[in-house]
């Protein structure tokens, strides 16, 4: 080796990788119980978190969804606005990336619909922007792991322990090494004492299960659903935009059975089929994306507490990636159902709208 070769220096991130390593195998596997991660409770629906809006139950799903409109509305109103405010013709760091993304999705929308561009990309944009931040944010440490204990009354149960106290609030968390045996619960049983219609229990369980204040706004179905109503009900106004009340005929060809005999019954019947596929694109819309994030979460809690150390840091770049491609499907599906619905079937283009 040459005497002039320079040295390679490990910089400081080296050594703070290899700090957390050891802090993981530390907590993992040799330190306290309580320092041990626990397989999550799988849940579907969105728990409560105690807090209501004009007596509307406000679930952690339903906390995080307006924590992302949030982070949108910080985004455009402190970011991009304030760029703007500047007069600067030459973005950077993270109005670049920004502007990036802008354009990137704006030349596909304006790719695939052409001219019905600029009434388009306003409602595919933020629909994509919207799964988008809600997936990133989901991905924060302690995210979907701080909340509030309650009593467990199926699957696995904990003892909890108290760590700490913030003036009369006690901050607590359950020992791994304390398992509670409980039976399973059966059908249909009613909720505990406290907890009915919402309501947090106040006493302290025994044996317990964690209840996250915030979890990912796509791992409940009803944020994707809702979504998914809103794009069809706006491909169905893109199309009236386009072709007019003519657009209608396609899904109920009346006419065609009036003037076309047996072929016109066939027209309708097709058209019939065409209403149903409508609903269907609601159904696949939101079980696409809710499938895809509920299982990527459940796999990065699972995994994060068998195999606690280095492997999760893959998943989250996984999880990174993945939640990003759900956003751009759902855009991408939503902009070409719209540009569909602008091009005619049959007669009715001749009522076209130019």
């Amino acid at each position: 080796m040459s005497e002039n070769t320079p040295i390679k220096r490990k910089g400081p991130g080296c050594l703070i990788g290899w700090l957390l390593i050891a802090v993981g195998i530390y907590t993992s596997f040799i330190g306290p119980s309580i320092l041990k991660p626990i397989s999550p409770t799988v849940v579907l629906p969105g728990e409560p978190t105690g807090l209501s809006i004009f007596g509307f139950q406000i679930t952690n799903t339903i906390l995080a969804t307006l924590i992302a409109d949030l982070v949108l509305i910080l985004i455009v109103f402190l970011g991009v606005r304030r760029f703007m405010a500047t007069g600067s013709l030459v973005p950077s760091g993270f109005y670049n990336a920004f502007e990036a993304l802008f354009e990137y999705l704006w030349n596909t929308v304006e790719g695939i619909t052409g001219k019905w561009a600029k009434r388009i990309f306003p409602v595919v944009g933020t629909i994509f922007m919207l799964i988008f931040v809600a997936n990133m944010i989901k991905l924060i440490p302690g995210f979907e792991s701080i909340g509030y204990l309650k009593e467990a009354h199926k699957g696995d149960a904990y003892a909890p322990v108290k760590l700490f106290s913030l003036g009369s609030l006690g901050v607590y968390t359950i020992d791994k090494g304390q398992k509670v045996e409980i039976a399973a619960a059966a059908e249909g049983e009613t909720a505990a004492e406290g907890e009915t219609h919402g309501e947090i229990s106040k006493e302290l369980c025994h044996a317990c299960e964690v209840v996250p204040f915030l979890r990912g706004s796509a791992t409940d179905i009803n944020f994707p659903i809702a979504l998914a109503i809103t794009a069809m009900i706006y491909v169905q106004v893109v199309g009236v935009m386009a072709l007019g009340p003519g657009y209608f005929e396609k899904f109920f060809q009346v006419r065609r059975v009036v003037r076309g005999g047996i072929f016109g019954i066939i027209d309708f019947a097709v058209g019939i089929l065409e209403f149903i596929l409508e609903i269907i694109k609601i159904v696949s819309f939101s079980f696409r994306l809710f499938g895809n994030i509920f299982a990527g979460a459940l796999l990065l809690s699972i995994v994060g507490a068998l195999i606690p150390v280095a492997l999760p840091v893959g998943l989250y770049f996984f999880e990174l990636f993945f939640g990003t491609i759900q956003a751009y499907v759902f855009f991408l599906l939503a902009t070409v159902f719209m540009n569909m619905a602008t091009i005619g079937h049959g007669g009715e283009h001749k009522e076209a709208h130019h």
